[in-house]
């Protein structure tokens, strides 16, 4: 899973996006606050692989990516446009592969830009990153070699609050950032890494100002880390890494303050939060852990609800198991009792 996972829709309601068994599937809240359906398949009667990418624009169509298998042995990317979560999604499309053909060769991510264009980014065989966008009147552009070496784990791919898109990737050897000089332009790859070994697989992303998306990561020591500037500006280490896994990050008003709150499956299997106001890491941040202890492959998400309160919830794949936590009407990030989704 790469991406927002959790979204609301443009009238309220709360939509979760999973992998299970061969298909991409969806539950939505019946109305804003209400009980959730069972899970539905999305993207039409197509198999697909266990990988998902998910990304919501501004417009609130969210946007789905994942690997289906073609012939033997090797695999497409496809994708679909899910315009409100309660409606049937656009079949699958596909959008071939980034060496032409061959087997999967990395998990995807999505990433929407202001006029609503979806980009999608995967590592390729040559181990560096490939890139299909959408065009503005339709259709798509072709793969694009964004060059790259030695890229291994997920990507983190977002959108700043300009519009433009960036997207990260851990090597060995440090961190890759490509960004765009302009809406629809290809992502460049900066003229050097970013030298700061970084756990695989913890990258995460978030527009954070109107001039800055900053990028969370574990740095090998387990410290969580925070980083907005260029290879020569030197990461700000936020707090140590509750867990193994990445953050799930989002801005939300707290107290009337603009704040980014994370969230991470911490060792004891809890879900543990801070919170520290946008961009002044050095205000510190402290972990509250909350909930039962969940297996370790259990994902987290954070959204704000149709009453713009935050909302975590947490998911077992191939358990179907979905709980949620709302905030407190109160001050601080005091968080109702944990909750499983209630069906109809």
């Amino acid at each position: 899973m790469n991406g927002d996972w959790l979204i609301r829709a443009r009238d309220g309601r709360l939509a979760v996006y999973a992998c299970e068994s061969d298909a991409v599937v969806c539950r939505t809240q019946q109305r804003p606050g209400g009980p959730w359906t069972a899970p539905r398949a999305v993207g039409g009667d197509q198999r697909v692989h266990p990988a998902l990418a998910v990304a919501q624009g501004t417009d609130t169509y969210a946007h789905l990516v994942s690997w289906r298998p073609t012939v033997p042995g090797e695999s497409g990317l496809v994708h679909s446009t899910h315009f409100q979560p309660h409606l049937t999604a656009l079949d699958w499309n596909p959008l071939g592969h980034p060496n032409k053909k061959g087997d999967r060769t990395g998990p995807p991510a999505v990433t929407v830009d202001a006029q609503g264009r979806a980009h999608v980014f995967v590592p390729n065989r040559g181990g560096g990153v490939s890139m299909r966008g959408q065009k503005e009147k339709g259709g798509w552009g072709p793969w694009r070699d964004l060059k790259g070496a030695g890229v291994r784990g997920p990507l983190a791919v977002t959108t700043a609050e300009s519009g433009l898109v960036t997207a990260y990737a851990t090597t060995p050897d440090g961190i890759l950032r490509w960004t765009q000089a302009s809406p629809g332009a290809v992502p460049v790859l900066d003229e050097e890494p970013l030298a700061v070994k970084a756990r695989p697989g913890t990258l995460s992303a978030l527009a954070t100002s109107a001039e800055h998306t900053t990028l969370f990561f574990t740095d090998e020591g387990g410290e969580l880390c925070a980083w907005r500037g260029s290879a020569d500006d030197e990461p700000v280490a936020v707090l140590t890494a509750a867990g193994s896994g990445p953050v799930s990050a989002m801005r939300c008003e707290l107290d009337g303050h603009d704040c980014t709150l994370l969230a991470q499956r911490a060792e004891s299997g809890r879900v543990a939060f801070a919170a520290y106001p946008t961009e002044l890491e050095s205000a510190g941040a402290w972990w509250t852990e909350s909930g039962p202890a969940l297996p370790v492959d259990a994902r987290v998400a954070l959204a704000e609800d149709g009453t713009g309160r935050v909302v975590a919830a947490t998911f077992v794949p191939g358990t179907g198991t979905l709980r949620l936590a709302h905030r407190k009407d109160e001050p601080g990030l005091a968080l109702k009792a944990w909750e499983q989704a209630p069906s109809v």
